[in-house]
């Protein structure tokens, strides 16, 4: 039946004048993760916030409860350098690191934003660092960057440098008020028939008019901006979101196609089990507070 809807809206649409506010009220509205997109102004030509916004948002919303429950922080990290962030997006309260593939294959190894490293870095060694730091590990792609670059990454034998999620982008990165991209959707679909149970994240021009297509393809994240933040109705716009993703997987266990008891495709089974935890992942709990930020809305 493969994994569960989940509907994670993207701040940079949200209100910047009351960003703690707008992101727990879109929780209250049926939101499961918050999607945080971070870019430096290297990696993708655009600019946001870092550790200090997210930390107090963080304030605003509640640690989930379990791994991948409602209230994570779903950050994308648009960055040249991922792996001098992780440490500072950790103890900002980052539940789930993205990283780019394009990044993580030119970057140094620096642990420290402050440092450089003479040692370059790779996919599987920032996602077992991210692990260790008590996250769970994410991995996207540009549009023009091919699905095959994540085979051996997903199908290495040390589970502790397998990603517990691909992003797939459905526009380029960093640029607002583009338009979706179904030309990526195979990339999805060839994921899910080799990783039934894999967490697949879909992020730009996704709103009711193209919802259908990324579910069709397979996939169960869906990243939303201003079609849900924008909307007189967000909660309504968030439950059409879902209702798409569901309906799909109710197809699938009717046809019997896809993932059923945590079994796996032809590449590999689940990445990871529900309840399963990798070592050093860990549940925080923090206290409410206040906080707001100036920022640009990217595509969604």
């Amino acid at each position: 039946m493969g994994p569960r809807a989940i509907i994670a809206p993207s701040i940079l649409s949200a209100d910047f004048a009351s960003l703690g506010a707008a992101c727990a009220k879109t929780i209250d509205e049926g939101a499961d993760w918050l999607h945080v997109d971070i870019m430096d102004g290297h990696f993708v030509p655009n600019m946001t916030f870092g550790p200090p916004v997210v930390s107090k948002i963080r304030s605003h919303v509640k640690r989930p409860s379990e791994q991948t429950g409602r209230g994570t922080f779903d950050c994308h990290m648009m960055i040249s350098e991922p792996q001098k962030w992780v440490v500072p997006l950790q103890k900002a309260g980052c539940d789930l690191y993205t990283f780019h593939y394009e990044a993580a294959i030119s970057s140094t190894a620096s642990i420290d934003p402050i440092y450089t490293s003479a040692e370059n870095t790779s996919p599987e060694a920032l996602t077992r660092f991210i692990h260790e730091n008590g996250m769970l590990a994410g991995i996207a792609i540009k549009p023009d960057t091919p699905v095959d670059v994540l085979w051996p990454i997903l199908a290495n034998e040390h589970k502790e440098e397998v990603p517990d999620m691909v992003l797939i982008m459905t526009v380029h990165p960093g640029f607002g008020g583009q338009k979706f991209m179904p030309t990526q959707l195979p990339k999805v679909t060839s994921l899910r028939e080799a990783y039934p149970d894999l967490n697949i994240e879909v992020d730009g021009g996704l709103a009711e008019g193209t919802i259908d297509q990324a579910a069709d393809a397979g996939a169960n994240v869906i990243v939303a901006g201003s079609a849900v933040f924008g909307a007189k109705d967000p909660a309504a716009v968030i439950a059409k979101l879902r209702e798409a993703v569901e309906r799909r997987r109710k197809s699938e266990k009717v046809d019997g196609v896809g993932g059923g008891g945590g079994g796996g495709g032809g590449r590999g089974g689940s990445i990871l089990d529900p309840g399963e935890k990798l070592p050093g992942l860990r549940i925080q709990e923090q206290s409410a507070g206040s906080g707001d930020a100036v920022g640009d809305s990217v595509a969604d």
